[in-house]
């Protein structure tokens, strides 16, 4: 396996990198993310049965919490320094961690280490960032997989999460549902432009976060998708709570949600999964 594209262009951490190999036997650790832990369950058995289906062991470590990345957004850097020390002994080891976000792999992968610039930690902060991978960047460039089986009828609107800015993270998702039989990616209007969640944001800046959403909305539902994907179930959150208060149709899925499916699709039934419907 390469790592030859995360350069210091893509990611400001990178030139501290060195290429993390995959093991032979497939381990993997799962970051869940507060999100997965929370409100989107699927999401993180979803991501399993992805991973199970490409030979990987899943691990997951029982005691893990948060990113930190709440806190590091906030200001509040002390008390994201806790979490993060934690996450360091939860995810000890050299196997690839492997995150259903691309906004808290890129907190593992880039926040981190402007938070322990100058703290006793920042080796093994450094380590820890080598190892942490986004979903669909590491089916693609870590294990190599560039076309997903199964079939799955459907047109796909992608938004691309701010986190995934300066990353491979969404060519990679979107190399993948493209391989999908059946699925048609339609493309989003102002595509860069931002969900309007962005966490504590959203808190702080309401009427603004709000009209950002909106407009999101309006580029989503002027394609006429069938559903709306992104790497990240915060901005989904976001953008399916707006549509839901304004009675607008939307219907969201995890980009891991599209593979299981996918598989699924073509007879594929992971671990404790029902036939579809």
């Amino acid at each position: 396996m390469s790592d030859a594209n995360r350069t210091a262009t893509v990611d400001p951490g990178a030139a501290l990198r060195a290429p993390t190999p995959t093991p032979a036997d497939r381990r993997v650790q799962l970051m869940v993310t507060c999100l997965g832990d929370a409100f989107f369950d699927d999401v993180a058995r979803a991501t399993v049965e992805v991973l199970e289906h490409l030979g990987c062991t899943v691990e997951f470590p029982e005691d893990q919490t948060c990113c930190a990345q709440p806190a590091f957004n906030a200001g509040d850097w002390p008390a994201a320094r806790r979490v993060g020390r934690h996450g360091l002994r939860v995810f000890a080891g050299d196997d690839p961690i492997v995150v259903p976000s691309g906004s808290c792999a890129r907190m593992v992968s880039h926040g981190a280490l402007l938070l322990f610039e100058n703290e006793p930690e920042r080796e093994a902060v450094e380590g820890l960032a080598r190892r942490a991978w986004e979903l669909a960047d590491f089916i693609v460039r870590g294990l190599g997989v560039t076309a997903w089986p199964g079939h799955l009828a459907m047109r796909v609107a992608f938004h691309r999460s701010c986190h995934c800015r300066g990353t491979e993270y969404a060519e990679a998702a979107l190399t993948l549902l493209r391989s999908i039989d059946g699925a048609r990616i339609v493309e989003i209007g102002e595509a860069e432009q931002c969900c309007g969640f962005g966490g504590t944001f959203s808190v702080g800046f309401p009427v603004i976060s709000r009209a950002m959403g909106d407009l999101k909305l309006d580029h989503v539902l002027a394609t006429e998708a069938d559903v709306l994907v992104s790497a990240d179930s915060s901005c989904l959150m976001h953008l399916e709570g707006l549509a839901k208060k304004a009675g607008r149709a939307l219907r969201t899925m995890h980009v891991a949600q599209v593979l299981r499916d996918a598989l699924r699709g073509m007879g594929h039934q992971g671990p404790g999964a029902s036939a579809p419907a």
